[in-house]
């Protein structure tokens, strides 16, 4: 990856806390954990998925940083969403971990050289994992929820 895509990539990382919360004006307060669609999350629950994922994914470029071959370990999502009660909490607390965990990670961004943006480990569920496909991932990852809260509000506004 060049300089210049990796810059793009960045840039789409620091703006995804605003992308979500942009999608979440004028979600209904009373629909948050309404699920439009059927084996589908709602807004409570992607905004709950979003602070854990944060979380972990700011663990694991942590880990490939500062351990020597690290074992980046895969969770179950869906699992999480049950047994974390994601349909029962507030969702503000999260929002805050979310902006929070991505903030503080994407101030790492401007310390990393060339050699750390290569340094490798194992994900335990899709094996090799370097630092730059942590950043194709996440990248993207907080846009592609935002859509999806978008649809969420479109859906329930019928």
């Amino acid at each position: 990856m060049d300089a210049a895509h990796r810059q793009r990539l960045s840039d789409r990382y620091k703006a995804g806390f605003t992308d979500v919360t942009r999608a979440l004006e004028g979600f209904p307060a009373a629909q948050l954990t309404a699920r439009a669609f059927a084996d589908k999350w709602s807004a409570a629950e992607i905004v709950h998925h979003l602070a854990d994922s944060e979380m972990q994914s700011a663990i694991r470029l942590r880990k490939l940083l500062a351990d020597p071959y690290p074992v980046i370990q895969g969770y179950d999502q869906d699992r999480w969403a049950q047994v974390l009660f994601y349909r029962s909490r507030p969702i503000e607390p999260s929002l805050q971990a979310f902006r929070y965990a991505r903030e503080t990670t994407a101030q790492l961004f401007e310390h990393m050289s060339e050699a750390d943006w290569r340094k490798l480990g194992w994900h335990s569920e899709s094996g090799s994992y370097h630092t730059e496909r942590w950043l194709e991932i996440y990248a993207a990852h907080a846009h592609g929820h935002s859509e999806q809260i978008e649809r969420l509000k479109a859906a329930l506004a019928k």
